[in-house]
This record gives structure tokens, sequence and C-alpha cells, in this order.
């Protein structure tokens, strides 16, 4: 039998049946050792001139390199039902780093391995959840999903998604010129937020506040800031978890920047939590001793709401059991401080969890050392109050002398 084969960049060399001169996209298998290739329609050579001998190919006609040894379809099959993709966003946010984290700590050679992702953000990470086939989970923020809902037109979609845990809070961040003293002086102005990863914050509180601001959500987060930086813009909003490096490191020695405070207004109770910035998160943009008061939304880990049974699902639930099992381990130096943040018996409203996830703390009894070990005040914020229990979130406000309208 003889093979089709054209020659390309590097002299690669495609491969194709030369009796129809198509490409069989369906065809598997090493190619027989005494098959010709036809090269560029005139060159017929021997296929073991090409190829290594038949006894060092693969099951699927792959050379091995070096002295890997060759593998096949049952240790394949082994090493691919371990591994869990994890994405995460842009390098230089706290999801980046911690999806770096569960790929060091969580992994058990072929048992389980999580291979993090780099992500566009929130809005895209929710859509290739749902689409893309070999997507198991993802970091998520909630307060993209009603924007996802509203320009997907995915009106079930919390039907399709569940959560694993909740992770951390991510404050929205708002950067503007000192002049800009309150967010009601964004009314007219204009504002950089990248589209997944901040624009949908920017407008659901904007929307609230009843104010008007031109938004860019196309320029990326960076070069977003930097246009800022460079007198392009007003303002620049991220919603990521504090301490961000690309703020931190903002230099602003003449003092032309700064973070604009957010009220935790009665109409934005529903989605946000109350949170606040001080001087030693970013010591470049906030006077010494001063607070700046902003909003939080829950940092989650979402996945596809996979079948219990199915192969995806018991995938899933080995990422399940390793990171709940483990969690105090990623609570420590050197993990990212935002672990430190991690609730996993945290409940969202509106949101479902992961069935394998509610199985695990069923058993568990749902009080685990990892919770007793979590930071007293990270508990207390991300817990919801249980019922006839005092609102913490109004306590903290009274606390730092809020007025909860």
């Amino acid at each position: 039998m003889r093979y089709r084969s054209s020659i390309l960049a590097a002299l690669s060399l495609t491969v194709a049946i030369a009796g129809d001169g198509l490409l069989q996209s369906g065809r598997s298998g090493p190619i027989p050792r005494n098959a010709e290739i036809v090269v560029d329609d005139h060159l017929l050579v021997p296929a073991q001139a090409i190829f290594a001998p038949q006894d060092q190919l693969r099951p699927d006609g792959i050379a091995p390199k070096g002295d890997k040894p060759n593998g096949d379809k049952a240790n394949n099959d082994k090493a691919n039902s371990g591994i869990v993709t994890v994405l995460t966003e842009p390098v230089g946010g706290a999801f980046a780093a911690m999806g770096g984290d569960m790929a060091s700590v969580l992994g058990n050679g072929e048992a389980l391995r999580v291979l993090p992702v780099i992500g566009k953000g929130s809005v895209q990470n929710l859509i290739d959840i749902l689409r893309m086939r070999n997507v198991d989970a993802g970091f998520v923020l909630t307060d993209a999903l009603p924007f996802v809902k509203a320009e997907y037109g995915i009106a079930n979609l919390e039907h399709h998604v569940r959560y694993i845990m909740k992770v951390f809070n991510a404050e929205v961040h708002i950067v503007a010129r000192s002049e800009i003293t309150s967010i009601r002086d964004l009314e007219g102005k204009k504002v950089f937020a990248e589209r997944d990863t901040s624009y949908f914050a920017a407008r659901n509180i904007f929307n609230r506040f009843h104010i008007k601001a031109d938004i860019d959500f196309k320029t990326d987060g960076a070069l977003g800031l930097q246009k800022l930086l460079d007198g392009e813009a007003d303002a620049w909003i991220a919603s990521v978890g504090k301490i961000a490096p690309m703020i931190g490191s903002i230099r602003n020695d003449a003092g032309l920047f700064h973070l604009v405070p957010i009220p935790y207004d009665k109409a934005l109770q529903d989605a946000y939590l109350p949170s606040f910035l001080t001087a030693a998160d970013y010591p470049n943009l906030i006077a010494p001793g001063a607070t700046v008061d902003t909003l939080a939304s829950s940092a989650v880990l979402m996945v596809y709401n996979w079948p219990p049974g199915t192969e995806r699902y018991n995938r899933v639930a080995k990422l399940v059991d390793a990171l709940f099992s483990r969690i105090e381990q990623l609570q420590r130096p050197p993990r990212h401080p935002k672990w430190l943040e991690a609730a996993i018996a945290a409940t969202l409203p509106g949101l479902q969890r992961f069935k394998a996830a509610e199985d695990w703390l069923s058993l568990a009894g749902q009080t685990t050392d990892a919770d007793l070990h979590a930071s007293a005040v990270a508990r207390r914020l991300l817990a919801a109050p249980a019922p006839g229990e005092k609102d913490l979130y109004t306590e903290l406000l009274q606390l730092r002398g809020v007025n909860n309208r």
C-alpha cells in the first residue's frame, strides 16, 4: 500500500492514503514497514526510511524518543483517568498561583494529577466549563454568573454547573486618579475593566449605584492599567484577591493615583460582602493608617454538573477528596495566603454544591480540622449566618463605623 505525503516546514510529513489522495482522519495504528510513501506526488520512499522500525513503534504509530518506555493503551488510560484540568486566570493573580499550589500539593502519581490551565478569567472560565471537553474545573467569581446568563442567554446556568468549595473573597479594586474621591465621581468618566475578569463587577456595581460611566471592557487587564497610568482613562477596575501584585507594584511616588472607596450600600448586599484595603496591603496607594472600604465577591472552584458514576464525575471526585483532605497543607507557607480564607463547608445562595463534595462533607460531619485551623475572621466572613444568629456582616460594619443603610 502507498501513502501520500507533502513536505511541510521543518521537513515534517503529513501522511495520507495514496489510493484516493485524501487524508483519512479516522485511520489509526502503525504504518506497515513495507509501505511506500509518496512525497510531492512523484518521489517513492520506503516507509522504514522515514519511520522507526516496526518493533520500536508505539501502538499509535509514533516512535518513542530517547529511552522513554513504550506505552500501551491500558497504561495510557490509567494515566489519563487521574488527570484533572483546572482553569485559572492570567499569570499574576491569585487563581494562577493557587492552581500551581494544587498541582504541587494534591498530586498523587497516576492516581491524581492536577493540571492548571491558564484561563482568561471568570466569564470565559464558565463558558469553557460548559463547552470544552477537556476542562474539568475552574476558578470563578460568583458575580460573573448573572453576566454570563444574560450575555449568553443561559437562563438555567445554575442547573449546568456546581461549586466544589468557596476558596476566598475577591476584593474589588478601583485604581483612579487622585481627583476621583468617590465612586460617584466616575459618572461619565472613562474606565477600563477587562471583560472576563472585572467588567461584570464594574457593570453590576455601577448599575446599582445608577452611575453611567464609559467602560472599556475590550482592553486586557494589564494594558488597561498601563493606559490609566499613561493618562488615557480616569480609573481601572480589577476584581482580584488582595494583595494583587500588579496593583502593589504601581509606581506612585508623585501620589497621582489611589484606591477609591466603595460603600457597602444596601443595593449591593445580595451579591457582595463588605471588605476593606489598608496601607499594609497597598502602601503605594493608601496613606499610612488609612483604610479604604470596598466590596468582595466569592471566588469558588466550579465544575460541570457531571452525573454520578460517569468517568468525568469520578475524576472530579478524586480532586474533591484530595482537596478537602489536604486543605491544611494548602494553608501553610509557602502556599498562597488566600488559602487561609478557604471554607470548604460554606454554602452559597442560589448555587448547588457538587455531589461528591456534598457527600464528603456529610461523611466528615461538616466539621474538619481544616476549618478549625482556618482564620477565625475568614470563617466569619465566608460562612453565612445560621438562622437566628446575629448577622456577622452587619456586626462587622458596626465595628468599623459603617452605616448599613
